[in-house]
């Protein structure tokens, strides 16, 4: 449906390669996994790398690759139902406040600056920390907080597009309200939407690993960057391999996002969208 220039760029092309590595490591971690992520093996514990454990073992006898390979699996599964959930809520708001406009286009508006005032993801943090640290409310703590600046994005593109003329002619032809929303608003802006979740991904991943590093996201034993991370800090001087490995997986991964999103946003059109609607967080 749409024409996307994105591979005539070739960060654009590292990070999507960089992209569907992940995203393969983490649907086939059953097969790729040498060893069970959390079986424990203290007469192996901090091993060097070997034949049996690649990367070596953690604190418990832990194969840290296994570990890896799994929590590739945890941190895309986590950021994508985050992303899924901020867009159910902000695609919504965003259409209904444009489209509508008049009071409720000021009260919605008014409620999002509200939230906007504070740092997004202190605010997450602040709401995690109320709810109890489980992955679950980590992830409400996020869609809570998270949908505001999509939304507001939303509108300002459905503010432009419903003035167009092609708008202005269904209108006047008697097209029902809903249909003009589903059929020529949202799907003008599908693009520039796709745009803004690419490049929030990352930003995403990086704030879960943060967050679960803090012990407020996922809990151990669930094999994920940020426990690793977590788990690793007591032995940084005597075996730093241990936070390295983790560390890199998410710097990676960050990078493929936002080479991907870059490249997206500066395919033609989309260069011009993103840049005109300025998202900010």
């Amino acid at each position: 449906m749409f024409r996307i220039s994105l591979f005539k760029n070739t960060g654009a092309r590292l990070g999507a390669g960089i992209v569907l590595l992940f995203i393969c490591i983490g649907l086939f971690a059953p097969w790729l996994s040498p060893s069970d992520p959390l079986q424990i093996h203290m007469e192996h514990k901090l091993s060097m790398p070997s034949w049996q454990y690649p990367l070596g073992t953690d604190h418990l006898g832990r194969c840290v690759l296994s570990r890896l390979i799994y929590g590739t699996r945890t941190s895309l599964y986590y950021s994508f139902i985050v992303l899924i959930v901020v867009f159910a809520i902000s695609i919504p708001v965003g259409l209904l406040a444009g489209y509508v406009g008049g009071r409720i286009d000021h009260l919605m508006m008014r409620i999002i600056d509200i939230l906007l005032a504070f740092p997004s993801l202190i605010l997450s943090l602040a709401i995690a920390a109320m709810l109890g640290p489980s992955m679950k409310n980590l992830l409400i703590a996020f869609a809570a907080v998270w949908w505001t600046g999509y939304a507001r994005v939303i509108r300002s593109m459905v503010l432009e597009i419903k003035e167009s003329g092609y708008i202005l002619a269904a209108k006047a032809s008697g097209t029902p309200h809903l249909q003009i929303v589903l059929r020529h608003i949202l799907l003008n802006a599908a693009r520039p939407i796709l745009v803004l979740a690419s490049m929030e991904v990352g930003t995403i991943m990086l704030s879960i690993a943060g967050l679960s590093f803090l012990g407020l996201g996922a809990q151990p034993p669930t094999p994920e960057w940020g426990i690793m991370l977590n788990d690793s800090r007591a032995y940084i001087q005597t075996q730093p391999r241990l936070m390295l490995f983790p560390g890199l997986a998410i710097m990676l991964a960050v990078l493929g996002f936002n080479l991907l999103g870059e490249g997206l946003r500066r395919s033609e059109h989309d260069s011009v969208t993103i840049g005109k609607w300025g998202f900010r967080r």
